[in-house]
């Protein structure tokens, strides 16, 4: 049916487009880490132009990919920062805005009362 000429050719044709399309993926993911760009299977097939399945079915490149995002996520970005802020970070806010709160309202009773002793002192004169 199929020449042995004719399978080795479609063989050789189909390596060099996956080595053509593992060059793109490379190029791709060069220029996502010299803008510092998010590095994902989205970013990267975006990018460079590939599909996810190659991706993902390309063992090695999908390594690569799940290697530089493990080590973005120990990059701290400033949305990264935000989110991660401690419970001790939040306890230790909310206790310094009680304490405004209660100083605040201390304040206010404060000169309330103030208040209502002018307000007696003005109406004594009268």
């Amino acid at each position: 049916m199929f020449s042995d000429n004719k399978v080795k050719g479609v063989k050789k044709h189909a390596q060099m487009k996956s080595l053509e399309t593992a060059q793109k993926v490379d190029q791709a993911i060069q220029r996502l880490i010299k803008t510092k760009a998010k590095i994902n299977f989205n970013q990267v097939a975006m990018e460079s132009g590939v599909s996810k399945a190659f991706l993902y079915n390309n063992q090695e490149i999908r390594n690569r990919i799940e290697g530089l995002r493990k080590q973005q996520e120990g990059l701290n970005s400033p949305q990264t920062i935000k989110r991660n802020m401690t419970d001790a970070s939040k306890d230790a806010l909310i206790a310094a805005k009680n304490n405004r709160i209660k100083k605040l309202e201390e304040e206010n009773k404060r000169l309330r009362d103030e208040l209502l002793k002018l307000r007696g002192m003005v109406y004594d004169k009268f």
